[in-house]
């Protein structure tokens, strides 16, 4: 059985308009900002919208920077991390700061918002810790990781374990 031509030209046709279906929207994506959607409802707690949707051809620089400081922290590195606090009005904070990781290990966060207020992005995660080392309860944290733009490298100048 053959088809005609009248056959072969729609096939064509709707195959050309998926495809430039798609390659509309990838552009539509590429022109977006990192969310593309914040839900209505939002902890009354935190104020943070409840989910975010993000654009997945955002820019993720700004994110694996604030995920390697968090798994550095988790792993144990903190002094080492904020060793450069400690020059500046910080120091008591990152005295603090490694303490409170010490006593409450982080184990897990989740992206919860991006905020863009240039040079700096600040990131809101959801994170979880356990209660106490050798502990196995868990409990839920938002914490803030503050990141900004230093000679085209994305450098966390701020960690806010109690946002």
């Amino acid at each position: 059985m053959g088809f005609t031509r009248t056959q072969i030209g729609i096939a064509v046709g709707a195959a050309a308009l998926l495809v430039f279906g798609f390659l509309g929207y990838i552009w539509w994506l590429s022109n977006q900002g990192p969310v593309l959607a914040r839900s209505e409802e939002r902890d009354s707690l935190s104020g943070l919208p409840v989910s975010i949707r993000m654009n997945p051809l955002r820019d993720r620089t700004i994110e694996h920077s604030a995920n390697l400081f968090l798994r550095q922290l988790r792993d144990g590195h903190c002094d080492d991390l904020l060793s450069a606090w400690e020059h500046d009005y910080r120091k008591k904070y990152a005295h603090f700061i490694c303490d409170s990781e010490a006593k409450h290990p982080l184990l897990s966060w989740e992206l919860a918002e991006w905020e863009s207020a240039r040079p700096l992005t600040i990131l809101h995660y959801r994170g979880k810790r356990l209660n106490g080392p050798g502990q196995t309860d868990t409990y839920k944290e938002l914490l803030t990781v503050t990141t900004e733009n230093k000679d085209g490298q994305w450098v966390v100048t701020k960690y806010d374990p109690n946002d």
